[in-house]
């Protein structure tokens, strides 16, 4: 065979080849070894399947996909804490509203005097003012990841729920801090004016004079009603820092069911709150005469600050006329 003739051989051999190399490739299953949808699927609608894959970080769980544990607490997320978020701020609402037609307005009953007294001072009305700014901004958008979904995305569309739920947890996340501080603030300023004493077990009996004109029970600079709301705010504050911690920093919750907890109580005591809150709202603005000056300004009518607080009115007027006469009378 002449050298010509070998290397037509050698060139056919190589077509032969490559004609036949596709045909081949074609044939090869190309499932054979990845992951079958099919049973994935069948995997995840099953009640106790843990479905996992794998994970190069030291944290194991991080591997698994879903579990009997997540679908129990996905379920709740979506059903129970979304109905009671709904219940406890719609249903504090209705009942204020009701409370509001059938009361009315809480008036001064001798009328404005025209004369003031300070009640709160700027450092006081600052940690007030800050706790709740950034408590609203934090319900809000912590109510948004319960409701939102089912009550926000219908109404503003995908794209503007995207973004002001992506707004919402940065607000959510680094408003938590000064948050957590007016808290602090405010235990430390108003702590000895809410220790309670019998002086509130009147008031209680005679429900505060809310509910009934001309009824004014003494009280001194916090009364009940207000000790009531400082220590709710103050546990359930305390509550809500320390499972928003854990929610911040999972490695310091612990396992993921332990992480599912804290969210779940981290929720309970913001519907809570919520709710305690706007009837606190509600009766330092529309639903008392007088009664937002102390926050606004700081100064308070006085005809008010006698029949909402007789007994601290009193205090406060022995304490000036101790000042005045020291300073009036001479030295010896």
């Amino acid at each position: 065979m002449t050298y010509l003739s070998k290397l037509l051989a050698a060139l056919s051999v190589v077509l032969a080849f490559g004609l036949v190399a596709p045909v081949a490739q074609a044939q090869v299953n190309p499932t054979q070894s990845s992951v079958n949808e099919d049973a994935m699927f069948q995997a995840l609608g099953g009640e106790n399947t843990v479905l996992s894959g794998r994970t190069t970080i030291p944290d194991r769980e991080a591997g698994v996909l879903i579990k009997p544990d997540n679908k129990a607490w996905a379920v709740l997320q979506g059903s129970t804490l979304h109905t009671l978020s709904i219940v406890a701020v719609v249903g504090m609402i209705a009942l204020l509203t009701l409370f509001y037609v059938i009361r009315g307005k809480i008036r001064v009953d001798s009328g404005l005097s025209g004369r003031t007294i300070l009640r709160f001072n700027s450092i006081e009305r600052f940690a007030h003012w800050t706790l709740a700014s950034t408590f609203i901004i934090l319900a809000l958008t912590g109510l948004n990841l319960i409701i939102g979904k089912s009550v926000i995305l219908p109404l503003f569309g995908e794209s503007a729920f995207g973004t002001l739920s992506a707004w919402g947890k940065i607000a959510h996340n680094y408003l938590a801090w000064p948050f957590m501080a007016a808290l602090v603030m405010i235990v430390l300023l108003w702590i000895i004016h809410n220790i309670p004493d019998k002086v509130d077990m009147e008031w209680i009996k005679q429900g505060g004079g809310l509910l009934k004109k001309g009824v004014h029970p003494p009280a001194r600079k916090f009364n009940a009603g207000q000790k009531v709301i400082f220590w709710t705010v103050v546990i359930g504050g305390a509550g809500l820092s320390y499972t928003g911690i854990m929610l911040l920093f999972p490695a310091e919750a612990g396992t993921a069911a332990d992480w599912q907890f804290y969210q779940i109580i981290h929720a309970l005591i913001a519907a809570a709150l919520s709710a305690i809150v706007i009837a606190h709202i509600y009766i330092g603005s529309v639903g008392m005469e007088g009664a937002f000056d102390a926050m606004g300004s700081g100064e308070v009518d006085e005809n008010w600050a006698k029949e909402h607080h007789s007994l601290w009115v009193e205090e406060v007027k022995a304490t000036q006329k101790r000042n005045t006469t020291q300073v009036t009378t001479p030295a010896e």
